[in-house]
């Protein structure tokens, strides 16, 4: 869908039983003129994947995973978050694998004030036509402390009403800015104002509303202020509300 070229990386032993069975699941998928090369190696998870990425020149990792008890807290909480932080490249996190293809219909993506942001927009709406799906919303996170009002009765009730009626006006106009450049033929867009903690938000958010895929700019890292990183992307990573593209 993406007119890519698949690669497939298997962390452990090469076996005549082990490529029998990959070869049994590349005749069943629906994709018949595909290529599909296979990386075999032996080592940490991690280590293997990032270094075949490198080596490979991958624009997209994807990584499968199956909500299941402990296991599935496991891979995600050990693997992908430090695939997350450590890849090169952009990270597609799977949790709702299926025999025959669900239609794509909702995409939400961050619209946070961020440098990376714009491009970011840009990959969910690429990617929204590619998948074919028609609704994206944009969610503007905008933290509590913003308000600067305490409410204690109705006229301070009001004063807050009004304090978030502007900053979700300045937050819509600065998205609608970033839009100009991008491509939006037959997508409805939608722009959400959001008042919370960032990244659990915009996570509940698209719980909330089923999203089929969240997608999000990728974490910053600079030196101690790294320590930022889990009030966002590892929010998500903690509890995945739905398939999660991670933009670099």
């Amino acid at each position: 869908m993406f007119g890519a070229e698949v690669i497939g990386v298997h962390v452990g032993d090469k076996t005549e039983k082990k490529e029998k069975e990959l070869q049994g699941l590349l005749n069943e998928s629906p994709v018949k003129d595909h290529t599909f090369k296979t990386f075999w190696q032996k080592g940490e998870p991690v280590d293997v994947i990032l270094n075949i990425a490198n080596e490979q020149a991958v624009d997209l990792l994807i990584l499968g995973a199956i909500q299941k008890e402990n296991l599935f807290k496991y891979y995600v909480g050990s693997i992908a978050r430090k695939l997350t932080r450590k890849a090169k490249c952009s990270v597609l996190l799977l949790i709702k694998p299926s025999t025959d293809r669900i239609q794509c219909n909702h995409i939400v993506v961050n619209g946070l004030k961020d440098e990376k942001t714009q491009e970011t927009l840009k990959t969910a709406f690429k990617v929204s036509q590619d998948l074919g799906c028609k609704r994206v919303t944009i969610v503007e996170e905008i933290s509590q402390t913003e308000l600067k009002v305490k409410v204690s009765d109705d006229a301070t009730l009001r004063k807050s009403t009004i304090a978030k009626e502007r900053l979700k006006t300045r937050e819509d106009l600065r998205v609608n800015h970033l839009l100009k450049d991008i491509d939006t033929t037959d997508i409805i867009v939608k722009t959400q104002s959001i008042f919370g903690q960032r990244g659990y938000s915009i996570g509940h958010y698209a719980k909330v509303k089923r999203a089929d895929l969240l997608v999000m700019n990728a974490p910053s890292k600079m030196g101690i202020l790294d320590r930022i990183f889990p009030h966002d992307i590892e929010h998500i990573l903690a509890e995945l509300p739905t398939d999660v593209l991670i933009v670099k």
